[in-house]
């Protein structure tokens, strides 16, 4: 069953001679256990379709459910609750609180949610993956872009999410942090049981999806992708 399910959603920006359609009619499922990447060029509505999948937008028109329910039929401060504990963003915007050390990144999510986040161990095994363990006491401020992304894409995995939503989460990586992170994400869609939506450009990734889609002009394909394609 689909824990993130997306209806026939349009999205509309400005009006009159401004108007612009950013998505056209566009209808997603994601299941837990699989990793879904969403593709397409620069400009093709990938954030906007993320921003709403996450209930940070509403649509023009159509329908987003988590777990079988409307974000419409939950009051705003249970959609926040919702994001909070179902749902982890990793953003181009990595958000890295700059007079935080990394460390202190991870105090500030347990301060906010003290319950159902990752272990300590598991924290750590976490960092080594993703080559930041040697970090932990750095600002963001010290850090290289490819750095900041990974330390942005352990802070979203560590409350440990339902949904876990990427935009362009390589975007800032060497082929060899790119392969190792999209493992990760192959690693937790699986033995975890987590729904990965991730939107992007690096084809790269397709080697771990199970399902390959294509947004071009605000259209999502209709068909799955091959994964040979490329």
């Amino acid at each position: 069953m689909a824990v993130l399910s997306i209806k026939h959603v349009n999205q509309v920006f400005g009006t009159g001679t401004a108007r612009v359609q950013v998505l056209h009619d566009i209808s997603f499922e994601a299941e837990p256990g699989t990793l879904s990447l969403i593709m397409g060029p620069s400009g093709s509505g990938k954030s906007t379709l993320l921003t709403i999948a996450g209930g940070l937008l509403t649509p023009t028109s159509g329908s987003v459910s988590l777990a079988g329910e409307p974000y419409s039929e939950r009051a705003r401060q249970e959609r926040d609750r919702l994001r909070l504990n179902e749902i982890g963003f990793v953003l181009q915007a990595y958000h890295l609180l700059p007079y935080l050390t990394v460390a202190d990144q991870f105090k500030l999510v347990d301060h906010i949610k003290p319950k159902t986040h990752l272990t300590s161990a598991e924290l750590a095994s976490l960092l080594g993956t993703l080559g930041i363990s040697d970090l932990i006491n750095k600002y963001p401020g010290e850090l290289s872009g490819g750095q900041q992304q990974r330390v942005a894409i352990a802070r979203a995995l560590y409350p440990d999410p339902a949904v876990i939503l990427a935009d362009e989460p390589t975007a800032a990586l060497d082929g060899e942090r790119v392969a190792t992170v999209g493992r990760l994400f192959r690693q937790l869609a699986v033995e975890r049981n987590k729904a990965v939506v991730i939107v992007t450009h690096d084809t790269r990734l397709m080697a771990v999806a199970d399902n390959v889609y294509q947004l071009q002009d605000g259209v999502l394909s209709a068909n799955q992708i091959s994964k040979s394609e490329s």
